[in-house]
């Protein structure tokens, strides 16, 4: 046991239609080639982890990444909904520039407003925080002092990274995640989180 826990934090490899801005959402994309291929590189980077467990979105693009992580550690990962990236509605799978030009004010009044805006259909950062970070809680109390794999999506990791920082969710896009990045957060037993690295 250490006197913190670790997450590596990974967000899904590259998917299918990521040439143009899009948002995908609960749409279940495919990964491309170069999206499973940047899973194995993680698999290699984290070889020598010692990852006891593992917690995944249930959406295929992260599901396929944590069987091929996971594989070396002999776990097997737990697939939660809760996980999943937020539900974008009526916009889910339609790309930036379509939705700009069918609903040009409801694209401004998102931005106006990232936190509060709901997508009809939908959520807002508010209801993706409300039930992404009780499962990481959840994780956290269960796994005190070992080192856990989550594998997400890059609207999830931001609410969680800026939760760890104690950011506020406006904040979402001053953060980065590529596909198939890592981030690592250390969380301590006062409350505390320290980022160890962010879009690696």
């Amino acid at each position: 046991m250490t006197a913190f826990t670790r997450i590596y934090l990974i967000r899904h490899g590259q998917v299918v239609g990521h040439e143009q801005r899009r948002y995908n959402g609960h749409h279940d994309v495919a990964l491309t080639d170069l999206g499973v291929e940047q899973y194995h590189q993680l698999k290699d980077r984290l070889s020598d982890k010692r990852i006891s467990a593992c917690y995944s979105s249930d959406l295929t693009r992260c599901r396929i990444g944590a069987d091929i992580i996971c594989q070396q550690f002999g776990i097997q990962p737990v697939h939660r909904s809760e996980l999943r990236e937020l539900n974008i509605g009526i916009w889910e799978s339609l790309t930036w520039q379509e939705i700009q030009g069918r609903w040009p004010e409801e694209w401004q009044a998102r931005l106006n407003d990232l936190v509060n805006y709901r997508v009809p259909q939908g959520e807002n950062l508010l209801d993706l925080h409300n039930r992404a970070m009780p499962v990481v809680q959840e994780v956290l109390e269960r796994h005190q002092g070992q080192e856990i794999l989550l594998v997400g999506h890059g609207g999830l990791n931001r609410i969680i990274l800026l939760n760890a920082i104690g950011a506020p969710l406006a904040n979402m896009f001053n953060i980065e995640q590529n596909y198939g990045c890592l981030n690592i957060i250390d969380y301590y037993p006062d409350g505390r989180a320290t980022v160890k690295l962010l879009n690696g």
